[in-house]
């Protein structure tokens, strides 16, 4: 598995959204699964990636949390349980990890 946090540069969600995947996938016991930071730096780069905003998450290069890609250096946002914020909780990952593992994830 190949666990991509794409962001960009000084994204103040990339900490929160590395340390969230990272306890997702703990809590899954993929400890030996690296959270790999992706740093997009030009609207270039976000046209040829599958970035969602900063921040996202790919697996296996499938988005996590499936939306259009965007074509600019902009910010994401997810909506969570507790409102709307700038990473998926843990919870969230665990969840969309989870239904990946059982074959119902994401778009390819």
């Amino acid at each position: 598995m190949k666990v991509e946090l794409l962001h960009i540069v000084d994204c103040p969600n990339t900490a929160v959204a590395e340390e969230h995947a990272r306890a997702a996938l703990d809590s899954l016991g993929l400890t030996d699964v690296p959270v790999e930071l992706v740093t997009i730096h030009s609207e270039a780069e976000a046209a040829n990636t599958r970035f969602g905003g900063s921040p996202t998450i790919l697996v296996d290069g499938v988005d996590l949390f499936p939306t259009t890609p965007v074509r600019s250096l902009a910010c994401r946002v997810y909506a969570t349980e507790t409102g709307y914020a700038g990473a998926p909780a843990a919870a969230q990952i665990d969840e969309a990890l989870r239904g990946r593992r059982r074959g119902g994830g994401g778009e390819r």
